[in-house]
């Protein structure tokens, strides 16, 4: 029978791991990833609350909980940011991806629902959060980047 030591076996000492992390811990102190961490949690709290702003509760059930599902998931990922960004460094692309689904919902969900308003509203914040998405996985790269130069 194998036994396994915890000394030998710990992923958390792994050194391509503990790299990742002092990588993306020395990202997080930037100011500017409190300005991404921020508009990422603006732009869905805002996004789950735009039917009752901009008014199109009445006419669009389905794309109003799309709305309210996608903006509450997009706020909590950028409060996840904002908490732990060494840890959750590869979920940009998840606020890249609501972004865009935020803009064709209108469309997808439900084909009533392509009024002026909500072609709009879903494709201005829908624009912010893969702007916000693709920035928070550009500074991964740059980080990245910025290492490999330090090394040569």
């Amino acid at each position: 029978m194998a036994t396994h030591s915890t000394e030998t076996s710990h992923i958390d000492t792994h050194p391509d791991l503990v790299s990742l992390r002092d990588r993306y811990a020395a990202m997080s102190d930037k100011p500017f990833n409190g300005l991404l961490e921020g508009l990422c949690v603006l732009a869905g709290l805002y996004l789950a609350i735009s039917p009752w702003v901009v008014g199109f509760q009445n006419f669009s059930p389905s794309l109003r909980v799309s709305n309210l599902i996608t903006g509450i998931a997009l706020a909590v990922l950028g409060m996840g940011f904002g908490s732990v960004l060494e840890r959750t460094h590869g979920l940009g692309w998840v606020a890249t991806a609501i972004g865009v689904w935020t803009i064709i919902a209108p469309w997808v969900v439900s084909g009533d629902a392509a009024f002026y308003k909500t072609i709009w509203n879903n494709s201005f914040v829908g624009g912010a959060a893969c702007l916000v998405g693709l920035a928070i996985m550009g500074m991964g790269l740059m980080a990245g980047r910025r290492r490999a130069r330090g090394r040569a």
